[in-house]
């Protein structure tokens, strides 16, 4: 089974993930991100392989960023260990300190016994699926072991989250001045600096989930526990309320009444605005498969074409990277500004969102009827052959005679799981009893068709 996943490796901490596994690893990606002509041309002048390593809160994250700063520092590579931060400042400061590549330690919305390490090239950009598998394949080779003075030191990046909060600050439109904002920071690696920086850019702020003790992080907090901050947005009278997950690569919002704001509805609220201030590029969004079909909708009413991807932060990137374009993300809350990050920047999210409140002199439920929900139904089909369902004729017909009757009030999706043996059933219609019925039709004939 491969070691790395569809964000990093990750896994239980001393289970999976152990400080053997993390030094070993840190080595391996020396050698493979030490090569080539950028690295190669560093060597030639006289300098050294730079890296700087950060993790979140939780208690793992001791140790195991001490292995990688180790396998590092034994391999000839310079740290800078920039302590507790967000994975997007992580990047932002890769690429911001000119490093030659980046580690971050952290296993995002996770609970706290598991933890993860993903790692950054150059510029702050997630690694390819190659790069990872030559990684991988260097941990059985040798390693970079150099002696005396050519061995790494290990430094504290003393000034990292000031760096990251002053880009933040300078990348907004428009200040936060008379909105109250309850932030919720997952008891996560945004816990210091969003408060820090939602404040100096003017808003009236309430922090909740934001007393790290290293076994707390998403424990009942965070972007995927959204009702204690939909509570106290309603309770303090708050105009919105942001949630992060614990690395704060995600945002998701509330509004004053309390309603969920997704990931879909952040990205029409910003992409009208980008189009507006002629900030987005062709015109363009990037969305995954799985956004909601009001989105498109959306979209379309306001002259922006959709682009979309596979599932994954990662392939949104990819997509966005190759076209160029300004925005793009995921409903779960990855949302990726490239003007401002190479990765999606949970913080740098809200904080546009907000800007966008004060700009627009609007609430943000106001900004958020720019896109219509459609009722989404997904159901799993386990212990089905998953390869069959694109092939199987009596799937595709249930599929075509599905996709007849909504027309072009829904949608139908079917993708088998990338890690388990089952197939995933989506669909969206214009009211929930429909979508549950069609998706429950669909799931019955994936089960008897793909039975194992």
């Amino acid at each position: 089974m491969p070691l790395f996943g569809t964000d990093g490796v990750r896994g239980l901490a001393n289970g999976i993930l152990t400080a053997d596994l993390a030094l070993t690893l840190a080595q391996a990606t020396a050698v493979v991100l030490g090569q080539g002509r950028t690295a190669e041309a560093r060597k030639a002048e006289g300098k050294r392989l730079s890296a700087v390593v950060a993790r979140d809160p939780r208690i793992s994250g001791e140790f195991l960023v001490a292995a990688v700063s180790a396998g590092l520092a034994a391999s000839g590579v310079d740290v800078l260990d920039a302590g507790v931060i967000p994975t997007p400042a992580l990047a932002f400061l890769v690429a911001d300190h000119d490093a030659d590549f980046g580690v971050m330690v952290s296993a995002s919305h996770n609970p706290a016994p598991d933890n993860g390490i993903k790692i950054f090239a150059r510029g702050g950009v997630k690694l390819p699926d190659e790069v990872e598998q030559r990684i991988e394949a260097a941990m059985a080779g040798e390693k970079l072991l150099p002696t005396g003075g050519s061995v790494g030191r290990i430094e504290r990046f003393s000034d990292a989250e000031d760096r990251y909060a002053l880009h933040l600050l300078g990348s907004l439109p428009h200040r936060l001045d008379g909105i109250h904002v309850v932030l919720d920071c997952a008891n996560g690696a945004a816990s210091g600096v969003s408060p820090e920086t939602f404040n100096d850019a003017g808003a009236k702020v309430t922090v909740m989930g934001a007393e790290p003790d290293g076994t707390n992080i998403n424990d009942g907090v965070g972007s995927t526990h959204l009702d204690k901050l939909a509570e106290a947005v309603v309770r303090l009278g708050a105009d919105i309320g942001i949630a992060h997950d614990g690395d704060a690569d995600r945002c998701l919002a509330v509004d004053a009444d309390g309603n969920i704001i997704d990931g879909d509805q952040i990205m029409a609220i910003l992409a009208v605005a980008m189009k507006d201030r002629g900030h987005l590029t062709d015109n363009t969004l990037v969305a995954t498969v799985m956004s909601n079909l009001g989105l498109h909708k959306a979209m379309k009413e306001n002259g922006i074409t959709v682009r979309q991807t596979g599932v994954g932060d990662r392939y949104v990137l990819e997509d966005m990277n190759a076209g160029g374009y300004a925005l793009g993300g995921e409903q779960s809350g990855h949302v990726i500004m490239s003007e401002f990050a190479t990765t999606g920047d949970g913080v740098l999210t809200g904080l546009h969102l907000v800007a966008e409140m004060a700009r627009q002199k609007k609430t943000i439920a106001e900004l958020a009827s720019v896109m219509t929900v459609f009722p989404q139904v997904l159901i799993n089909v386990p212990d089905v052959d998953k390869d069959r369902c694109a092939d199987d004729e009596g799937v595709q017909d249930a599929v075509a005679a599905v996709e007849a009757e909504l027309g072009d009030t829904g949608r139908v999706l079917l993708r088998k799981s990338g890690t388990e043996q089952l197939v995933r059933v989506m669909v969206e219609a214009a009211d929930a009893e429909s979508a549950q019925s069609y998706a429950q039709r669909l799931a019955d004939v994936v089960k008897e068709r793909l039975a194992l």
